[in-house]
């Protein structure tokens, strides 16, 4: 029997978007890696942590950029066991309380978020952050006059995912073409993204675009505000590493069988950009709302990892 086979089928659906968002990915690397442990007693004490750790990289190298990944594995993995019986009972209870607390942590971002919005706010968003629509869900849920203008967020288009959210919980919405973006900026009263990875210095790695909202917010003196669970701070930022970005693949951008016919043609298709701290206002977490310059404090107080050097 082949022990992998579940957890390299959604492994499979990380790699090709099927399961998509920082937070959605996060969720699913936890429970893949608690399911697959399960079938893996009686072993030996040693083998076992080896294939937990071959699994944890096959969930790990799906996606490079967003950290929620690495971080959901990391802490779910972690065990001071002696005995696999044990070692799966901790590896069970970590992710339980990981997905529960991703689960709590949207409503509390949530709340947290909405107290930035004002009654008759026009919010630009980007891409498909669930972090991000529970901000602007609870403002219309507070009884805010709100509306949102949503990004196409090419070239998988996650903003259609957002506008069909908003649409069917009664927000008004109106798509624009990612190219819109600074000409629109100026009936916007406030930016608010998600996020796929935060760094020790408060900048932002997130969907391919979210630097050129930041900019012409900024020429426009426009807030923009992260949505961002705990989890997406970045522990190997500390060491001075820096965040890998995605580079995708060209039949994302354009068909294959056109591609072959422009031989002095070559596709770049990268997932996501950086948008420097002082773009950002502020980082709207669980455990509260703090300026790109505390993202230390995050990762010290808050994420719970210990750091490799």
């Amino acid at each position: 029997m082949d022990e992998l086979a579940d957890l390299n089928i959604i492994a499979e659906k990380i790699r090709t978007m099927e399961i998509r968002g920082a937070g959605r990915i996060a969720v699913a690397a936890s429970a893949a890696l608690r399911d697959y442990v399960t079938k893996l007693n009686p072993l030996p004490m040693e083998e076992f942590n080896t294939k937990l750790e071959e699994a944890a990289k096959i969930l790990v190298d799906t996606r490079p950029t967003a950290v929620s990944l690495p971080n959901a594995v990391a802490l779910t993995k972690r065990h001071s066991a002696t005995n696999v019986s044990d070692a799966i009972h901790e590896i069970n209870v970590n992710s339980e309380k990981f997905i529960k607390n991703a689960e709590e942590a949207l409503d509390k971002i949530g709340r947290i978020g909405a107290e930035r919005i004002h009654d008759g706010d026009v919010i630009m968003t980007h891409c498909n952050s669930h972090a991000a629509i529970s901000i602007i869900k609870t403002a219309f849920d507070q009884g805010k006059d709100i509306s949102v203008i949503a990004t196409e967020s090419r070239p998988r288009r996650q903003g259609f995912i957002t506008i069909r959210e908003l649409n069917d919980y009664g927000i008004p919405t109106t798509l624009i073409v990612d190219s819109a973006v600074r000409l629109t900026m100026k009936k916007v009263d406030l930016v608010v993204v998600g996020a796929d990875s935060i760094t020790v210095n408060g900048a932002l790695i997130n969907k391919i675009g979210t630097s050129q909202l930041a900019m012409a917010a900024q020429e426009a003196r426009r807030n923009v505000i992260v949505a961002a669970e705990t989890y997406k701070f970045s522990p190997r930022t500390l060491l001075g590493e820096m965040v890998e970005i995605e580079d995708r693949s060209s039949d994302e951008v354009i068909d294959a069988d056109i591609l072959k016919d422009l031989p002095n043609v070559k596709v770049s298709n990268p997932a996501f950009d950086v948008t420097p701290a002082e773009y950002i206002d502020l980082i709207i977490t669980e455990v509260g709302a703090f300026p790109p310059a505390m993202a230390f404090t995050i990762l010290r107080d808050y994420l719970g990892l210990e750091m490799e050097v």
